[in-house]
């Protein structure tokens, strides 16, 4: 019996997939749990248009995260911190902080995982690395003030 898996299913497929497995397998385990469908063509059709949707909007994704990339190149990001009376911050800055001074400054929506940098303690200049998509990263200067 030929099924339209709906969700990954360990060893037999991926989610999206057509496979032909024994009508007990399909009958007993994956319908009644709803990991499969059986494959007809409007579901197959179904599918399809939701594979080519998916890979339109990562296709999109991709060309808005470089387009960002190619504006952040080289900028430089100014983030205020509190300072004790030996130049020491108090606590660190961390990728939230720089995520925050890029939304306020340049108006770009970063991920505060997507950002990586050393520990920042102290005062300083410092570069962080953001990581928009696959393949696309971009290095900003970060300027650590009072």
């Amino acid at each position: 019996m030929k099924v339209l898996l709906l969700q990954d299913v360990k060893g037999s497929g991926k989610k999206g997939e057509v496979i032909n497995v024994s009508d007990g397998y399909a009958r007993n385990f994956l319908l009644p749990r709803k990991m499969a469908e059986p494959a007809d063509a409007q579901a197959i059709n179904a599918a399809s248009i939701q594979k080519s949707a998916a890979q339109h909007r990562k296709f999109t994704a991709g060309v808005k995260a470089r387009e960002v990339a190619q504006a952040l190149d080289g900028h430089t990001i100014r983030v205020k911190a509190r300072v004790g009376e030996n130049g020491k911050l108090f606590g660190t800055v961390s990728g939230k902080e720089i995520a925050a001074a890029l939304k306020e400054q340049k108006g770009v929506d970063v991920d505060r995982k997507k950002i990586s940098v050393d520990t920042i303690r102290a005062l300083g200049e410092y570069t962080a690395k953001l990581s928009l998509f696959e393949g696309v990263s971009v290095n900003v200067k970060v300027i650590v003030e009072e």
